[in-house]
């Protein structure tokens, strides 16, 4: 370093020396000087050159700042977006009730319910075990473990949940969880609160992989569940929508209700973004956390209503149909 400074000086004195010469030459003049003045001509020279390096570097410290401020804005409006697009379907679902005069035939509803099953098991295992088996064993753990523990973790929550919280299924006269004297149609969106729960968790914890950067999991990929279960929703909203109105309750509210009962979904996405943004390594089991409760829900209550009564088939074929479409959209799209 000292070698390139020592020539560094030698140049600008050598520079120095040959203008003064000249200046004599063409003024034929005696011009005087030293040794110490050229030195500290040539100090002059580095100083300039240092601060004109100093402001480029700066000025392109502001500009990278600025673009990583602008990247920042928009990857925060991406987000929001993304983990607004199943409250959305749910929304788009419940306004069937301004648009359709009667029930929702029992046929195409357990169609439905069996969509949505379908749907919840390929997300729960594309979309969520799999990247957290995947990314355990990049961070040098048993792969299985997480997947295990937060699968059962997540089983158990919803399982207290439902012991909890009171609610009241579809076509079912008693209700579950502590005792309450709310009414029918509150109980029955507290149900399907209840059940769009899990779908939040399983939004908000992709999102948050693919924002902490994680191999395994891409924007593209977190977009693509929350339209899938956009898809999913949009039925469950008319489902919750039109039974309410078809014990009383006017339209508006039924839509309102059913906005509501979906108005849980981003919360719980944005609140499992933050909490898997403190706790990185605990990714994979947030992960498998939100398959669990997942999975739970459909045992709980999409397969067995859509299997109740006649026309099992028809709720096996919506199982079957919505699997398919999720595994599609996350292979093609994710």
């Amino acid at each position: 370093m000292q070698q390139v400074h020592g020539a560094g000086v030698k140049s600008n004195i050598n520079r120095l020396q040959s203008l003064l010469y000249y200046n004599k030459i063409v003024n034929n003049k005696e011009v005087c000087y030293s040794d110490n003045w050229l030195v500290e001509a040539n100090h002059c020279l580095l100083n300039i050159n240092y601060c004109l390096h100093n402001f480029f570097v700066e000025t392109y410290i502001i500009r990278k700042k600025k673009e990583e401020v602008s990247m920042d804005i928009n990857l925060d409006i991406g987000v929001a977006a993304g983990v607004m697009i199943p409250f959305i379907g749910t929304t788009l679902g419940s306004a069937m009730v301004f648009f359709m005069k009667n029930q929702i035939n029992k046929k195409i509803e357990k169609l439905l319910m069996g969509f949505a099953a379908g749907v919840m098991v390929a997300a729960s295992v594309w979309s969520l075990l799999i990247p957290a088996i995947d990314m355990a064993a990049e961070q040098n753990k048993v792969a299985w473990v997480p997947a295990a523990v937060g699968f059962i973790l997540g089983m158990a929550f919803l399982l207290l949940l439902d012991s909890v919280i009171p609610h009241l299924h579809l076509d079912m006269e008693k209700p579950e969880g502590i005792r309450t004297k709310a009414k029918k149609t509150t109980m029955m969106v507290f149900a399907v609160t209840l059940h769009n729960i899990p779908e939040g968790m399983a939004v908000g914890v992709t999102f948050a992989g693919a924002l902490l950067g994680d191999a395994q999991i891409t924007m593209a990929g977190a977009f693509t569940l929350a339209l899938g279960i956009a898809i999913q929703n949009f039925p469950e909203g008319a489902i919750i929508s039109m039974p309410l109105k078809s014990q009383g309750t006017s339209k508006r509210k039924a839509f309102v209700y059913g906005v509501l009962s979906g108005l849980v979904e981003p919360i719980g996405a944005m609140l499992t973004i933050l909490l898997a943004g403190l706790i990185v390594p605990m990714l994979p089991y947030f992960l498998a956390f939100a398959a669990g409760a997942m999975i739970y829900v459909v045992v709980e209550e999409l397969i067995p209503e859509s299997q109740a009564g006649e026309h099992t088939n028809i709720g096996t074929i919506g199982v079957a149909v919505g699997f398919v479409v999720m595994m599609v959209l996350d292979v093609a799209l994710g």
